[in-house]
């Protein structure tokens, strides 16, 4: 929703968001948000019910953005509410 777009993702993430990072495994392990879950955009297909509950808004983030934007697209279609926030520097 609209509403959902302009809240902070830090925001959302204390208020119950999901953070999901799309990085590598090994990106993940060299720094990560604090509380980001890591399932790579390569796997976010088949391991998609890792984030179970699809009322949770997902804030996904990358290195640059177009991990994230790709598994945003992917997690909408799936019927996920996504907030995208582009690379890891943005938060």
């Amino acid at each position: 929703s609209a509403a959902t777009r302009l809240r902070i993702p830090a925001r959302l993430v204390k208020d119950g968001a999901v953070l999901l990072d799309v990085r590598t495994p090994g990106e993940f392990a060299a720094g990560h948000l604090e509380g980001a879950i890591n399932i790579p955009v390569q796997d976010l297909g088949k391991r998609m019910t890792e984030l179970k509950d699809k009322n949770k808004t997902v804030v996904v983030y990358c290195r640059s953005g177009a991990r994230s934007a790709s598994a945003a697209a992917t997690l909408e279609s799936a019927g996920y509410t996504t907030r995208d926030l582009g690379p890891m520097s943005a938060w």
